[in-house]
């Protein structure tokens, strides 16, 4: 029984940890890297064809978004998640093949300008997005599931995304049953709309995130009104706009129950109409899941206002840009308002073009309302950049940078230390993962020095054997290397077949001997046409 570490260790994005149980091959989580990386990860320690399970935390593409990768590499496996998590993920997984087919277009329209003859194919397709969604098991809350022989799991809602779980996992070999617990990204408390964190209560391993295991949010609840309000009243009394730079799913719908409520109250004075644009068509898909979901995920609060019929994040005034003309046509209107656009780091997507019409107005404000990892251009005009390149154009930063204190979605260090103190006895150990390398660090010797716990912060390609309680390996760290792009990824997706193929053989082993010769002969007539 063992536990391996493969990404979103010493780092915040890219989460990843290998389970092996009774032979079978198990992810949590399989997500992408964004911003800048400081370490390698390590390789899969089998081949995508050969992973049994994934157990999927939640939606956010940090924890889901290689899904359709490994899919397209021949995984056909199942993936286990809630049911708000399946449902977001059939739009985000989607989103984001649609973002890769379009940056390679983009890049091969480039390289055929600069007369390159590389050809950039896509991370993955849309075709591998649908794949993948056609593996998901949809699974409620706090229900025991049996996955096999030796192995069960339960969802625990974790707060911090319509949908998220911590993730209780039971493995048994032979007469030893092991429980390990994987918090997935632990909520803030006091959220709008969806519920507090629960607390599991008992554990032999933990893996636990540590985002913001270094800092705290505020010792009172952060007064969002007021602050949006301000923000609002000083932009519109200059004429300019509030553009938010805002995560599609979570950050958008926060912030529209936010905004409803102003516009109910009329607190911007001289400007009680003001219009609110959502540019954003998976923000606009994910709203309508996020209204889906009211009964299992909303906090008491959002379900007082829906009681009461009044839907907690639409407002009259509120306009959904779907198209591209409808996107560029935002722009073109005077009248101050509010822009609220996807990605929130401003890494791709429609964000960036309001960014090249705003930013260099300093009648205009940029409010930041989530996380901004290393390395990403959010990070770089938070930390105060005084111009940026976009779309090969120079833009002086002239607006006003906002962000709005306390807006997350990840708990604090007050938040994760009451989360693992909730555990009735220690851990045998705690595994400290996903944040940034000096917070993995001292966020675990906080949890040793003060708290007593035995904790560790593994880097990439750690083994840990689960039964004997011990490490079959524990990994350095490896500076990240300089990769070189890809020429193309048809070879690969071929290579991923063959595994496939293995795979499969194996899986058929002890059926009948005339189905096996037939399946022989198969494979050799395919071997004959292309054996060169």
């Amino acid at each position: 029984m063992e536990l391996m570490f493969i990404g979103a260790d010493h780092e915040v994005t890219g989460s990843c940890h290998y389970l092996c149980v009774n032979d079978k091959n198990i992810l949590v989580d399989y997500g992408m890297e964004q911003g800048t990386q400081a370490f390698e990860n390590c390789e899969l320690p089998v081949e995508p064809a050969l992973i049994d399970y994934v157990f999927l935390t939640h939606a956010h593409i940090d924890h889901s978004g290689l899904l359709p990768l490994l899919y397209a590499r021949g995984f056909r496996g199942s993936i286990y998640t809630t049911d708000a998590t399946a449902d977001l993920c059939s739009i985000m997984l989607r989103d984001s093949a649609h973002i890769q087919m379009q940056e390679a277009e983009w890049k091969n329209r480039k390289a055929k300008r600069s007369a390159d003859n590389a050809v950039i194919e896509p991370l993955y397709t849309m075709e591998d997005a649908d794949g993948a969604i056609k593996r998901i098991v949809p699974c409620e809350y706090d229900k025991e599931i049996q996955i096999c022989d030796g192995l069960k799991i339960r969802f625990t809602d974790i707060g911090h995304l319509l949908g998220s779980a911590s993730i209780e996992v039971w493995a048994t070999e032979g007469d030893m049953t092991k429980k390990i617990v994987f918090s997935g990204d632990i909520g803030n408390i006091a959220q709008p709309l969806i519920k507090d964190p629960k607390i599991t209560k008992e554990a032999d391993y933990v893996v636990m995130e540590s985002t913001y295991g270094d800092r705290y949010h505020s010792d009172t609840r952060p007064d969002y009104i007021g602050e949006l309000t301000r923000i609002l009243q000083t932009t519109f009394d200059k004429g300019g706009n509030v553009v938010i730079p805002s995560f599609a799913v979570g950050r958008t719908q926060e912030m529209l129950y936010f905004l409803r409520q102003i516009k109910e109250e009329r607190l911007v004075k001289g400007h009680e109409n003001f219009p609110v644009y959502v540019d954003s068509p998976l923000a606009v898909e994910a709203t309508g899941i996020f209204q889906k979901n009211v009964a299992g995920c909303f906090d008491e609060e959002a379900m007082a206002l829906v009681e009461k019929g009044i839907n907690p994040i639409t407002f009259p005034g509120l306009q959904l840009a779907i198209t591209s003309d409808e996107s560029k046509a935002i722009n073109f209107e005077n009248t101050p308002k509010v822009i609220i656009s996807a990605s929130g780091m401003c890494e791709a997507g429609r964000i960036r073009h309001h960014l090249k019409h705003n930013l260099w107005r300093p009648e205009c404000t940029v409010l930041f309302v989530g996380y901004q990892a290393v390395g990403t251009l959010g990070r770089a005009i938070v930390e105060g950049a005084k111009e940026v390149k976009l779309f090969g154009e120079t833009i002086e930063i002239r607006a006003n940078i906002e962000k709005l204190a306390g807006m997350s979605g990840h708990a604090d260090k007050g938040g994760l230390i009451h989360w693992i103190e909730g555990f009735e006895h220690k851990p045998d150990r705690v595994f400290v993962v996903h944040g940034e390398d000096s917070i993995c660090k001292l966020f675990t010797e906080c949890l040793k020095i003060e708290h007593g716990i035995k904790a560790y912060a593994p880097y990439s390609g750690t083994r840990y054997d689960l039964l004997a309680n011990d490490f079959i390996y524990e990994a350095a760290p490896v500076a990240l290397k300089k990769k070189a792009h890809a020429i193309s990824d048809v070879f690969a997706r071929l290579v991923a077949a063959g595994q496939r193929l293995v795979a499969v053989i194996y899986k058929n082993e002890g059926c009948a001997n005339k189905d096996l010769a037939k399946f022989a002969d198969q494979i050799n007539a395919l071997c004959d046409k292309y054996d060169r």
